[in-house]
């Protein structure tokens, strides 16, 4: 696995562990009960964007070491996705 290919799967792992952590721990204005006027009921009060990128970037980096390991394996290579796809 060339650097570019391994950069790539982190950045992959990244925004789908993204999209998982983002909705975790939000709370709405309007389940507080202090809605700012002119915004969404259902916007969050807190987003601690900060927070959710370090957990996003830990989880992902544990994700990115176990799919490194089984491709460098040899347990996993891109010839058996082409098979997959190629049977007919």
């Amino acid at each position: 696995m060339n650097p570019f290919s391994a950069f790539v799967v982190f950045l992959l792992l990244w925004w789908l562990t993204l999209f998982l952590v983002l909705p975790q721990g939000i709370r709405g204005q309007a389940e507080d009960g202090n809605i700012v006027e002119g915004s969404e009921p259902g916007a969050p009060v807190e987003s601690n964007i900060k927070a959710k990128f370090i957990k996003t970037t830990m989880i992902a980096a544990i994700l990115w070491v176990i799919v490194c390991a089984i491709i460098i394996s040899g347990l996993v290579n891109w010839e058996m996705f082409g098979n997959w796809f190629n049977r007919s």
